[in-house]
């Protein structure tokens, strides 16, 4: 039976993007350490996510303002963006993308379904700081290659891993930031002890990233507590009515 993730990375392959050319990459504005970001946060850090709906919680802020959200984020504290630009699925968009980065001084990562070398080139002309590979959705040759090209072009490449058997080929492909995504892909259900189990397996050296179920400041508490650098949080902030306040709430933890 096809899952969620087989759906959504069918038609990511599908619809290869067009090949960027040099030029284009090299007039992009340069890279900003993502990695670099995380670890230099003083409390746990957090990678606030800009979308507007997710094919588990259907709309969450449909209307949201790119440009409005990555500032309040910046206020309240965000080490880094995270924004969606699959259009289909979460509602983004490259644009999304390219104004919320020129808002701010916060490294963004392109999150979407990187399947192909193409992904990877356009992220990077598009502004992007780092790339999403997900372990779960690629090969261990594509890993391994993609995570190559991210770093080729001066990118950090976030691996998502599920389980220790996805963590030790993200591990093989060369992953230095790994999140661990408490959500499955498969099913889209949330696994909010996950992140806690899997926190012992992932080699000191290696930033932790909890993504996925962090409903507040309880959540984010026990995340630190077990060891995690950083945070990915999308809907718990992306509906708050104060998203400056939560957000500074979660860094509190």
């Amino acid at each position: 039976m096809a899952t969620y993730l087989d759906e959504i990375v069918a038609a990511h392959r599908a619809l290869r993007p067009p090949v960027v050319s040099g030029d284009e990459i090299a007039a992009a504005p340069p890279v900003r350490d993502f990695s670099g970001a995380l670890r230099a946060a003083n409390s746990l850090a957090v990678i606030a996510e800009i979308k507007r709906r997710s094919p588990s919680a259907g709309d969450l802020r449909v209307s949201l303002d790119a440009v409005e959200l990555a500032t309040s984020y910046e206020r309240g504290g965000a080490a880094a963006l995270s924004v969606l630009t699959d259009e289909a699925y979460f509602g983004g968009s490259p644009d999304d993308l390219r104004a919320a980065r020129a808002a701010v001084a916060l490294p963004v990562l392109r999150k979407d379904f990187t399947v192909c070398p193409e992904d990877v080139g356009a992220a990077r002309a598009m502004g992007a700081d780092a790339v999403l590979l997900i372990v779960a959705a690629l090969g261990d040759d594509e890993l391994m290659n993609l995570h190559a090209v991210a770093v080729a072009h001066g990118m950090d490449a976030l691996v998502e891993v599920h389980d220790e058997d996805e963590l030790g080929r993200a591990l093989a492909a060369g992953a230095t930031l790994v999140g661990v995504n408490q959500r499955d892909l498969r099913t889209f259900s949330v696994d909010h002890e996950r992140a806690l189990r899997m926190a012992g397996a992932i080699p000191d050296g290696v930033t932790k990233v909890a993504e996925s179920g962090v409903r507040g400041a309880d959540d984010a508490r026990r995340l630190a507590d077990v060891g995690y650098d950083a945070v990915l949080v999308g809907q718990t902030l992306v509906t708050a009515g104060d998203p400056a306040l939560t957000l500074e709430a979660l860094r509190c933890s």
